[in-house]
């Protein structure tokens, strides 16, 4: 019964335009992959300072590996917590403005972690587009949680105010939202937290590297601990590695070593990783015209696309989706794209609400103004053939 049951599960699927498959491909290039024996413009990762394929990281971690091994060995309280974990720990700390942060194997993991232990006994309220990570992570908990509408901040006050007064309360949002690109409000967030003593958790896996100052991301040095006192960041996207992280007081980090079921019970990343990390935070320092090129890409590209009548949502980050609203419609143009030497997301339900479907297009440092005018204009002739 269990076959058929999946298979019909599966099938359904299908017949929804909503099968993903998984493809093959190697690098070529800065930003580019070679995948279905055509060379592809990657523009659905998240390297968005273009460090994934830089021979320094690689470098940093095959020296790692050498004098570390090639693996954690054990979770980091038996005996895998190793020198470039701790001195990661202590960077990340210092980028964020944080007295410690404590290191994930997975950006999932980490949000699993906070959750499970800060939601637990506790009113979880959730932006409505939060990651699946953090409403998962609500659900490990037991906690009862409540979703405000999207970037809403008098709706997740009316919903605070309905709450049990002696019940620990926990407010959660993406820092910078995966599929759509915009920024959260997170000066007014921890305003109505505090209103309402509640704890406010940023999970900032799009912002850090790409937003503040020095990369410090969407809360960072702007919103200190006692505004956002849960910073959730990942290091596989702007620094190009692997990993993540969560930043705060002693009590919090104290509290998820002890207490955090997929800490506990994790080894611990393997140590080559975390030099390539720490030599990521080293180039982000030394490098900052990285970010100044991807800005001066979203600018051209939000103003280019903006002229051509391309169905843009509000994002003044690297996540640019191209709203399209049908499922088969997106794949459509995600395959006619593919065909053109274009790789673009095609991100359909359940990750995006119905009639949502977008193609996600992510732009990098390592991308160049020409190769973006060349999708654009690819994208401005579909739309022009489908209105003929």
């Amino acid at each position: 019964m269990w076959r058929e049951t999946l298979a019909h599960r599966l099938e359904t699927r299908r017949a929804k335009s909503l099968w993903r498959d998984r493809a093959l491909y190697r690098p070529a290039g800065d930003a580019g992959l070679i995948g279905s024996g055509r060379r592809l413009h990657d523009f659905a990762g998240n390297d968005y300072l273009g460090l994934a394929r830089d021979p320094r990281l690689a470098e940093a971690q095959a020296e790692g590996a050498h004098r570390h091994g090639s693996g954690g060995r054990a979770s980091h309280l038996v005996c895998g917590h190793l020198s470039p974990h701790h001195a990661l720990e202590e960077r990340l700390a210092a980028l964020t403005g944080r007295p410690r942060a404590l290191l994930f194997s997975t950006g999932y993991m980490a949000n699993l972690a906070v959750l499970q232990v800060l939601g637990d006994g506790a009113r979880v309220f959730q932006d409505r587009l939060n990651h699946a990570s953090l409403l998962d992570g609500a659900a490990l908990a037991g906690a009862r949680s409540r979703r405000f509408h999207h970037a809403d901040l008098a709706d997740l006050e009316r919903l605070l105010t309905r709450a049990p007064a002696d019940t620990a309360r926990l407010v959660v949002s993406d820092g910078v939202f995966s599929m759509d690109g915009d920024v959260a409000d997170v000066g007014g967030l921890a305003d109505v937290a505090r209103r309402h003593a509640a704890a406010l958790v940023i999970d900032d896996a799009h912002g850090i590297g790409v937003l503040g100052e020095h990369g410090d991301g969407s809360a960072g040095f702007r919103h200190p601990v006692d505004a956002v006192p849960v910073l959730v960041g990942t290091l596989g996207k702007a620094l190009g590695s692997a990993g993540a992280f969560v930043a705060g007081d002693d009590l919090l980090i104290d509290a998820l070593t002890q207490l955090a079921r997929p800490y506990i019970y994790t080894t611990a990343q393997p140590p080559g990783v975390a030099c390539a990390t720490l030599r990521a935070l080293d180039i982000l320092a030394a490098e900052p015209e990285r970010r100044r090129h991807l800005q001066a890409l979203i600018t051209h590209w939000r103003t280019r696309g903006a002229a051509l009548g391309l169905p843009l949502l509000p994002s003044a980050t690297p996540i640019q989706p191209v709203l399209l609203g049908d499922s088969t419609r997106t794949l459509s143009w995600a395959r006619r794209l593919h065909e053109q030497g274009f790789l673009v997301g095609a991100i359909r339900p359940p990750t995006v609400p119905r009639g949502r479907a977008r193609l996600r297009v992510t732009l990098s440092a390592a991308h160049d103004r020409a190769t973006l005018d060349e999708l654009l204009d690819r994208l401005a002739a579909l739309a022009a053939e489908e209105a003929s």
